[in-house]
């Protein structure tokens, strides 16, 4: 009998949207060549994200998943239900040592909320940060996701410090440095080789990205027509806008999509793979998003990014200069982008800042230290006989 099948660890990673798959990539695939571990990827199945995510799952070259548990769309209430009632029957059929959940999805909480209940640790990577607005539904399942875990995995000293703040025991923290950090260093000759620029047509020229899908930004009417409006009027540079399935919903509904497909500066694409949208924001002069994933990214491609949101959980983008929250004002979307225009040496500034997202080596530091954890007893869920939250 092997190692793995005799006295593997059992790790059991949920994940279910497109950001998660990025974020878990680098440590699925350690995980999976450890003869120590026993890796049990489960897919979610979050909104609209399975058959999406397919081309992050064959880019990233990561294994199939045991199961997708076909969550779907639905109230976050009805989502996080459902993946609780079915991850826990996973849980109780592949009966894993520890479930490891990423980022602050849906698929996150109820993945997490589902083993504590039944006194199987978790591993939360991405933890710790804080928008502090409480009114997001990430800023919910990101503060309750830490509060029931055994293991943070804080990506920087801002998350460690928030974890801190709110009571969490210092042991039970461990700063990690980003995941995703990894991913981008790991993909630099692929995200070189593609030819989404050249396809676009845009070699040579000077273009900005738009990418937008939160609720506050998509469902409400005025939001959605003020940031289509500014798109559409800064007519200095062409946008390229691949278009989330959602927002391209909302968009037809209030005829805003007319306007955009109208509008010569601005270019329509569907949903694009990993690698070509990092090498479409690496070779942009600006990023619009609300997108958190995409802040962090443009910030370590060392191109400006405009955040169309009032808050940030990715503080140190704002500190550091290169990030702006303008919220979806149409005003301040226009004139700081062309700040950002008229300064010639941006880029070469961002190059200059500190990182803080770590050494690009975080996915080894929290496998290493989840085995570390997990063989000395350190990962444990009962404390007198009641499950134990870190509060």
């Amino acid at each position: 009998m092997s190692i793995r099948s005799a006295k593997a660890m059992k790790v059991m990673v949920i994940v279910g949207v497109r950001p998660q798959i990025i974020k878990s990539a680098p440590v699925l695939r350690l995980l999976g060549e450890d003869e120590e571990v026993s890796l049990q990827l489960i897919h979610s199945g979050q909104h609209y994200d399975f058959e999406m995510s397919k081309v992050f799952f064959n880019e990233l070259d990561l294994p199939d998943p045991l199961h997708n548990l076909g969550i779907g769309s639905g109230s976050h209430a009805t989502q996080t239900a459902m993946l609780m009632m079915r991850t826990e029957k996973i849980i109780h059929e592949l009966k894993p040592d520890v479930v490891m959940v990423f980022g602050d999805a849906n698929t996150t909480l109820g993945g997490a909320l589902a083993a504590v209940k039944v006194h199987v640790s978790v591993c939360h990577v991405e933890a710790g940060l804080r928008s502090y607005d409480m009114s997001m539904p990430e800023e919910v399942n990101r503060v309750l996701t830490d509060h029931c875990s055994q293991m943070l995995c804080a990506p920087t000293l801002e998350a460690f410090k928030n974890l801190r703040k709110e009571g969490m025991g210092e042991n039970n923290i461990f700063l990690s440095g980003d995941t995703m950090y990894d991913a981008l260093l790991q993909h630099e000759v692929d995200i070189e080789k593609s030819e989404i620029v050249r396809e676009l047509g845009l070699t040579g020229e000077i273009y900005a990205i738009l990418t937008v899908h939160r609720p506050e930004n998509v469902d409400e009417t005025e939001r959605l027509t003020k940031i289509v409006s500014s798109i559409v009027n800064l007519k200095e540079v062409k946008t390229v806008f691949p278009v989330h399935p959602r927002t391209k919903k909302r968009l037809r509904n209030t005829k805003l999509e007319k306007a955009l497909k109208r509008a010569t500066n601005v270019i329509l694409t569907e949903p694009l793979g990993y690698f070509d949208m990092l090498c479409l924001m690496k070779n942009s002069a600006v990023v619009f998003t609300d997108s958190g994933g995409m802040q962090k990214e443009a910030f370590l491609l060392h191109v400006p990014c405009i955040t169309l949101r009032y808050n940030t959980e990715w503080v140190e983008t704002v500190k550091l200069g290169a990030n702006k929250l303008v919220g979806a004002e149409s005003e301040r979307i226009l004139r700081e982008t062309r700040k950002v225009l008229d300064n010639k040496g941006i880029k070469m500034k961002l190059r200059s800042l500190p990182n803080p997202y770590g050494d690009g080596k975080a996915s080894q530091k929290i496998a290493r230290e989840l085995k570390g954890r997990f063989y000395s007893g350190k990962l444990v869920v009962k404390a007198g006989g009641a499950v134990h939250f870190n509060v």
